[in-house]
């Protein structure tokens, strides 16, 4: 029973491993979100995909919906 006590009060004044599990999560700057205009996702600007459209840079979720924009943004171009 003393061991069940202690332990609490020492989990009470000193970090434990759900304190050191919360400062993982919480992120030390705020990551930017940037959309996807093909499929409208939001992704972490930090881990999409960019592409540089004229002098515009956008961000993918993934190399579909890259590849899906540069096709389309070819054919507008090709169309006037």
């Amino acid at each position: 029973m003393r061991r069940i006590v202690g332990g609490m009060l020492r989990n009470d004044t000193a970090p434990g491993p759900q304190a050191a599990e919360a400062s993982i999560d919480t992120p030390t700057a705020a990551r930017r979100l940037v959309r996807d205009p093909v499929c409208g996702m939001h992704v972490d600007e930090t881990r999409s995909i960019p592409f540089r459209d004229g002098g515009e840079l956008v961000h993918f979720c993934s190399t579909a919906c890259r590849d899906a924009y540069a096709v389309n943004s070819k054919k507008l171009a090709a169309n006037g």
